[in-house]
């Protein structure tokens, strides 16, 4: 009788390798790696001899960066969302188009079970989970960190069990911050970042970009386009969204752009340190509310915020595939229709500086916004607007004027 199969989410690091010989020891299973390749770059090289040499049965590596690209990092920037003021949702947009390309392997292989590495404090096990039960709500999920069966609680405990099992792999027990990376971002913990009170090391922690006073003393100019909210060309140049990625994280990690430093509250309740670089998803975000601020109308402005707080929480809790992100993506995307134009800025030192933005459809008129009266605009109608517009203050301050007098 043949094996269940068991499909993994393999990386290539530590706890992915520490979980091969786990499965077999514990399910007596076939193993099946998926690597989904979101940008990570080098990451994946080497990564079919780790994986068989531990005991996998064959290795899958899918790019699938375009993708994730154009179908989810897209419709955040049009949402402007932001996690708490400050996290740019880079692990988080990432994880729903894993969790898609597990199951679709799943099923090509014949998998009864889907296991992923993440531990049993952190947000991904989340958007891991809740992702292969809106896709595949029949297949197990195995996750080793939440196991009774799992006797490792460090890096340390996870090197000498491959030792037991054979495995010899370049792995160290000391120093290394934990990271995720991909086309949008890198993200650190660990070491230093675990005590709120030290100072992040940059010289050693920095993958992507310099310190802001590291950067050049020139500024440096950049042109970019959008057609109906999707990012086009940078300083005239027409290119796909993952290479506009591309391109502003080497623009932005040069000139300092976009190192965060947060305390942000995860799902499961606590709260966690890390710094985030996102050169150029900063800039890409800034660049688009720059062209966005001068074509929406003051009222699907407002509404389009709230939407964008709504939506960056609800991608945070690993909620992609519900209607409501369905229903929320599609105000945003109809809120993009004129949202097509050229913004212009430099990069300076962590700073991104408006230098211009035009559009055909910008709702900016100057002989409204200016000084001089013109036919469009009377000034004494604003004596009857404020007067109607603050007639509840008005009333209000009388009524409470004639009651209270006397205390």
């Amino acid at each position: 009788m043949a094996k269940e199969k068991v499909v993994l989410a393999y990386s290539g690091g530590l706890d992915t390798t520490a979980i091969i010989p786990w499965l077999h020891e514990n399910y007596d299973c076939e193993v099946i790696c998926r690597c989904v390749d979101v940008g990570q770059g080098e990451e994946t090289e080497h990564l079919e001899e780790r994986a068989l040499s531990t005991g996998a049965s064959k290795l899958h590596i899918l790019d699938v960066t375009d993708e994730f690209a154009s179908e989810y990092i897209t419709p955040c920037v049009m949402a402007h969302a932001v996690y708490e003021n400050a996290y740019l949702l880079g692990t988080s947009m990432a994880r729903p188009l894993i969790a898609k390309k597990l199951v679709e392997i799943a099923r090509k292989e014949g998998a009864t079970a889907i296991c992923h590495g993440a531990t049993g404090k952190g947000n991904d096990q989340i958007r891991f989970e809740l992702g292969i039960k809106a896709l595949a709500p029949d297949l197990k999920i195995i996750a080793p960190w939440r196991s009774d069966k799992w006797k490792m609680s460090s890096r340390a405990d996870e090197i000498e069990y491959c030792k037991q099992h054979g495995i010899d792999l370049p792995f160290s027990a000391d120093s290394s911050y934990s990271r995720d990376r991909n086309l949008w971002h890198i993200s650190h913990e660990g070491l230093e970042l675990e005590d709120p009170a030290l100072a992040p090391d940059y010289s050693h922690l920095l993958v992507l970009s310099v310190p802001p006073e590291k950067a050049p003393d020139t500024p440096t100019h950049v042109t970019m386009t959008f057609e109906a909210g999707v990012p086009k060309t940078i300083n005239g140049k027409e290119m796909k969204v993952a290479d506009i990625i591309r391109t502003l994280n080497r623009l932005g990690g040069e000139n300092g752009i976009g190192i965060v430093d947060i305390v942000e509250n995860r799902v499961v309740g606590m709260k966690s340190r890390g710094i985030y670089e996102t050169p150029g998803g900063t800039i890409l975000y800034a660049a688009h509310q720059q062209l966005e601020e001068l074509i929406l109308d003051r009222d699907t402005y407002t509404l389009k915020k709230e939407m964008g707080n709504k939506f960056a929480d609800l991608v945070y809790e690993g909620k992609w595939f519900t209607p409501l992100r369905e229903a929320q993506q599609a105000f945003i995307v109809s809120t993009q229709r004129f949202v097509t134009g050229e913004v212009r800025f430099r990069l300076y030192k962590g700073n991104i500086i408006k230098e211009g933005t035009t559009s055909p459809y910008s709702l900016y008129s100057e002989s409204l916004a200016s000084f001089t009266t013109g036919d469009l605009y009377d000034h004494h109608d604003a004596e009857g607007f404020i007067n109607l517009f603050g007639l509840s203050c008005k009333v209000r301050a009388m009524v409470l004027g004639e009651k209270t007098k006397d205390i």
